[in-house]
């Protein structure tokens, strides 16, 4: 293998950890959002705020680092437009809980790695591998087990918000990459997420809907679920630099994993025989997406 060649395996395995990191993080900040919920607050309290912590830090570290904190024209637009994405796709999401279970929800929002697939695929801006294609699929059967989906209690409008939230999540993923390329995604990042905080909270603010916590416990899970999500956008969008948006959206799956393993030792939840094969399903599919493109590289 040639020097090129070793530092891009290099590359290509630490972005693989980076995307692993992300949704551990992601996983660790849900599990304290439903800690927040219990503590007296609500999901819409917790999104608009949980975008304030990212955007402070990525000033701070850039600011550390002397870079300049301004984009060119085109990119600082297209940033800012996809920060105003991030907010909608994340309202959609929050209210389509009102009215489809929210383990359907979840399911229809993990399509988006597919999604986004398909989007870079149409555009010529990656090549679509169907082995990716079959992991991806493989990955969603798996969660739709590990989640214990229902077909209850259906409703179109709230199938429409979440498919509405899972394009506009592969929208964001896949036009992001366009802007930083394999450079510092942390100037668009930080674009993306304050312009998603300030969105976020003029409609928590327009709706009167803030909650926050009434317990010591609710406050501890609404700071560590900013926290985590503060790293977790920070870092996923690093990895997306570093093995583009395909393949760090397919190791989002973790997420689902992580969930799982955090509600039974945290939250006290039992895994079924039925949810303990989804998972293990999931895991299947990102461990042959790593082994497929590791033996390419």
């Amino acid at each position: 293998m040639s020097v090129i060649g070793a530092a891009r395996y290099s590359r290509a395995w630490l972005g693989v950890a980076v995307a692993l990191a992300a949704g551990a993080a992601f996983a660790i900040a849900n599990t304290s959002a439903s800690v927040a919920y219990q503590g007296g607050s609500n999901p819409l309290t917790v999104a608009s705020t949980r975008f304030l912590l990212p955007t402070v830090t990525l000033l701070a570290w850039l600011g550390f680092d002397g870079v300049s904190l301004i984009l060119p024209k085109r990119q600082a637009i297209v940033a800012v437009l996809l920060g105003a994405v991030t907010a909608l796709y994340n309202w959609a999401l929050l209210r389509s809980f009102n009215s489809i279970p929210f383990a359907l929800a979840v399911l229809i929002i993990y399509f988006y790695p597919l999604i986004a697939a398909v989007i870079v695929a149409t555009f010529g801006w990656e090549r679509f591998a169907w082995k990716t294609g079959a992991a991806i699929l493989l990955a969603i059967i798996g969660l739709a087990l590990a989640l214990n989906v229902r077909g209850s209690n259906l409703n179109v409008s709230g199938v429409s918000l979440a498919f509405l939230a899972a394009i506009g999540l592969a929208v964001v993923v896949a036009v992001s990459s366009r802007i930083f390329g394999s450079g510092d995604a942390r100037p668009v990042t930080l674009y993306m997420s304050a312009a998603a905080s300030v969105l976020l909270l003029l409609l928590c603010a327009a709706s009167g809907d803030f909650a926050f916590p009434q317990t010591g416990t609710g406050w501890i899970g609404f700071g560590a679920a900013a926290t985590f999500y503060g790293f977790a956008i920070i870092t996923f969008f690093i990895a997306i630099s570093m093995i583009g948006p395909v393949r760090a959206s397919l190791f989002s799956y973790s997420d689902a994993v992580i969930s799982a393993i955090l509600g039974v030792v945290v939250l006290g939840q039992a895994l079924t025989a039925i949810q303990v094969a989804g998972i293990t399903l999931v895991i299947v599919a990102l461990v042959s997406a790593t082994v497929r493109r590791s033996q390419a590289t």
